[in-house]
């Protein structure tokens, strides 16, 4: 036993008491953030339009701070991005984390010097939770791989600007620096294929314990090192045990994943952002993601039903119930208040809080009335694969045909690219229509009113999916691909690889 993994165990138990500690008091912990927030940006431009001063509890902070999306807080971060100080937040930003908006353009989230330690305390506690609850910890005395964006950070106004995974790799800490990969040259090449190919020659010989990326682009990973060793990765890296992952729902990836590897490793999955970290996986006997309810964000719920309307229904902690979709608003200690951060979530515990991601509040079919949500389209696929288990997926997405050929009633179009294709299409075409009646009411009343016909699938050639981020522009990296719309944007792009 390495002096890493002699010395995490003791860690590991003590932040675990903490945190299980937290959840017993979890609502006064997060009336007290929201308290401590409004206190602190008082003065702040953005405090003083509220009248942060006057309000007393969260019923009053209601009433004065309306639910806000980027573009309602984009003059102020202009602002920000100029170099003007105390306008959500007290001074300058430490960080802008860079992400890519759809209606806004680049989008610049403020990471300050109060939320920066909780964006790398969440991510330990999350391993460190792991290692309290399997008792091993030899992996941290190995090699460790976090596929990340590149460290480089360009200046806006004298505040260093990037991806969040390129902030976070400035502060891991300096005990993890020594087993790091890849190195810090190769991480800061920009070109995701160039960088992927200097990264496998770096680990191809390394002894891995840990890789962590999102999960498409760590199956590119693995497809260059099987297809240059000619092993599976659990043969190529055989103290490989730990996999983790966020950013996406992981079970669409788990086959294909395992599949490479070539046996069965744990996973640890965790919910970072842009703006905080809010969830990580405490348990791997519990579903869902214990919510981070002391790393500096006072959470929100919205019903999703209530969300476009006039007047959304906002919610606290205490407040919420199980099974109920909702859309998350957080208001953090680097000056975003009620932030929808465009995801949605329902809890599966409430003792402790847990959750699980569903989708995206704007990232839905209602073509026709039905609100498909990106849950049930993910649970659809999960039990077709499970009907063909001889099939393995790559990616998918889905987009509404309204307009189909004549004589046709529209469709679900579901655009899916396999590593296996399944023997019988028919059969799992089957599978995904019986699991979107079972799940969607709505749905199933458009199939048997012959509003709609069932879905078709549309199977996609291989590097489809590679193919259209690259044209996008978002490859590697923290990009995903939606899984589904309520347009065809993405499905005729698709269409035409």
């Amino acid at each position: 036993m390495g002096i890493r993994s002699l010395f995490a165990k003791p860690f590991a138990r003590r932040v675990v008491k903490k945190h299980q500690k937290s959840h017993g008091q979890a609502i006064k912990i997060q009336e007290d953030w929201l308290k401590n927030n409004l206190k602190k940006a008082e003065q702040t431009i953005f405090g003083q339009a509220y009248e942060f001063d006057k309000i007393r509890n969260y019923l009053e902070y209601k009433i004065r701070v309306p639910i806000a999306e980027y573009e309602d807080l984009k003059n102020y971060i202009d602002e920000m991005v100029l170099g003007s100080p105390n306008i959500l937040w007290p001074g300058k930003p430490a960080y802008f984390a860079k992400t890519s908006g759809t209606t806004s353009g680049a989008k610049y989230i403020p990471i300050s010097t109060d939320s920066m330690p909780f964006h790398i305390t969440g991510a330990r506690d999350a391993l460190l939770h792991y290692v309290y609850h399997s008792g091993n910890a030899t992996f941290l005395d190995l090699k460790l791989i976090f596929l990340s964006g590149s460290p480089v950070l360009e200046q806006k106004n004298g505040i260093p600007t990037g991806r969040l995974s390129g902030i976070v790799n400035h502060h891991v800490p300096g005990y993890l620096r020594g087993n790091q990969l890849p190195t810090y040259a190769t991480n800061c090449i920009e070109d995701w294929e160039e960088k992927l190919e200097a990264i496998v020659h770096e680990t191809i010989n390394q002894r891995m314990s840990l890789i962590s990326g999102i999960p498409p682009w760590v199956q590119m990973y693995f497809d260059r090192l099987e297809a240059l060793s000619g092993q599976k990765i659990g043969e190529l890296f055989p103290d490989f045990q730990l996999f983790v992952t966020g950013g996406v729902n992981f079970d669409p990836y788990r086959h294909k994943l395992m599949e490479s590897i070539g046996r069965e490793v744990d996973v640890v999955e965790t919910y970072p952002a842009s703006e905080g970290f809010i969830a990580f996986q405490d348990s791997t006997g519990e579903e869902g993601l214990l919510l981070n309810v002391d790393g500096g964000i006072f959470f929100e719920f919205v019903p999703t039903e209530t969300y476009f309307t006039a007047t959304p229904k906002r919610l606290m902690l205490s407040e919420v119930q199980l099974g109920v979709n909702y859309a998350l608003l957080l208001t953090t200690n680097a000056g975003l208040w009620s932030y929808s951060i465009g995801d949605t979530v329902k809890f599966v515990s409430l003792n402790p809080f847990r959750i699980v991601v569903t989708g995206r509040i704007k990232h839905f079919i209602s073509a026709f009335g039905e609100h498909v949500i990106a849950e049930e389209a993910e649970r659809a696929m999960a039990e077709a694969l499970n009907a063909c288990p001889e099939a393995s997926l790559v990616e998918f997405t889905l987009a509404p045909q309204v307009n189909p050929q004549a004589g046709e009633l529209p469709y679900h179009e579901w655009l899916v690219e396999f590593a296996q294709a399944p023997h019988d299409i028919a059969k799992f075409q089957a599978a995904l229509e019986a699991s979107m009646i079972a799940q969607n009411i709505y749905y199933k009343d458009l199939i048997i009113g012959k509003v709609l016909q069932p879905l078709k699938l549309t199977i996609l050639p291989a590097q489809a999916f590679i193919n259209y981020m690259k044209s996008q522009g978002k490859l590697g990296g923290q990009n995903k691909v939606p899984r589904l719309a309520n347009d065809r944007a993405i499905a005729d792009k698709l269409s035409f690889i």
